[in-house]
């Protein structure tokens, strides 16, 4: 709980620092705002993997998945021509930040019974529309090099997680999870 009022503060206190220089320093090139709206996207749908987990009691951290969910990806970024090494880093990013949602909710559901869900969702389903915003997002990836790889990539990254956020209305759970889906973004190459 203390790492998430940690990372909170400092998201807030970095929106306010360098929001301002973000905007005026962004010329009109290819906007990072696609890959954070997915990733965001991702993120929301990370509720009805949560739901599906905890009336099931599966465990959050499934490998298996992952495993599957990378090799996938990496091999949409090869048919792109894409690096599939940085889609993967990214990739590993966003797994980590759904985590973070499905923990944040289960600390939830378990602390007031009254907010857990009552239906079960059916993970074969939610697994389809995951993997259409997984494919999307690799588009997006392999869209964005030029803007990825330039040494505005962080400040362009801050406008567009910010533009995201306030155009999503997040909660601070999503907000703090779309933070840790984005670190490799701009490590690329």
């Amino acid at each position: 709980m203390r790492q998430t009022i940690i990372a909170a503060i400092t998201t807030a206190a970095l929106a306010v620092v360098v929001a301002p220089a973000a905007a005026a320093g962004s010329p009109a090139r290819p906007s990072l705002d696609p890959l954070a709206r997915l990733s965001a996207e991702r993120l929301l749908i990370s509720d009805q993997v949560a739901a599906a987990k905890y009336r099931t009691g599966q465990p959050i951290d499934d490998p298996a998945r992952e495993q599957q969910v990378l090799d996938g990806v990496a091999a949409r970024a090869r048919a792109l021509g894409t690096d599939p090494d940085e889609v993967v880093a990214v990739f590993r990013d966003q797994i980590e930040a759904s985590k973070i949602v499905q923990r944040g909710l289960f600390r939830i559901w378990d602390t007031d019974p009254s907010k857990a869900p009552t239906g079960s969702p059916d993970l074969s389903v939610i697994r389809v529309e995951i993997n259409r915003v997984s494919s999307e997002l690799v588009q997006a990836i392999a869209d964005t090099e030029a803007p990825r790889t330039s040494p505005q990539c962080g400040r362009r990254l801050l406008a567009a997680y910010l533009n995201t956020d306030r155009t999503m209305r997040l909660d601070m759970l999503h907000a703090i999870a779309l933070g840790r889906s984005l670190p490799h973004v701009c490590e690329a190459k």
